[in-house]
């Protein structure tokens, strides 16, 4: 059975920072690119960050420089270390796992930017 678990998220002041985890099990984690999207009250799921079986990063340019996402693919799992926090970043943040033609998503978890 196919599992992505995320973790991390909460309420932060701007300008804060959060680390979030993207635990999974069932696949061939090693194989897959991992994304982290997120989804905001009345707007579409976006793609945050991605990152290849091989390690390459890319970031959507609302986030170049202040997050960054990595991977340890002995621990299954996979990170997002966002800093420099800001009210538009808040959503439900979601763990994605692809390699054609599987595709998988986590339950996401909630971040909220608020002073």
């Amino acid at each position: 059975q196919v599992q992505l678990v995320e973790s991390g998220g909460g309420l932060v002041q701007p300008g804060g920072s959060l680390r979030l985890s993207c635990a999974t099990s069932g696949i061939r984690f090693s194989m897959y690119t991992m994304g982290w999207y997120r989804q905001a009250p009345g707007k579409q799921r976006e793609l945050v960050a991605a990152i290849t079986s091989g390690g390459s990063p890319n970031y959507a340019d609302s986030v170049k420089g202040r997050f960054t996402i990595s991977r340890v693919n002995a621990k299954n799992t996979v990170y997002l270390q966002m800093n420099s926090l800001k009210p538009e970043d808040t959503a439900v943040y979601y763990c994605n796992a692809a390699w054609d033609p599987y595709d998988y998503w986590g339950q996401g978890t909630q971040v909220t930017v608020s002073s």
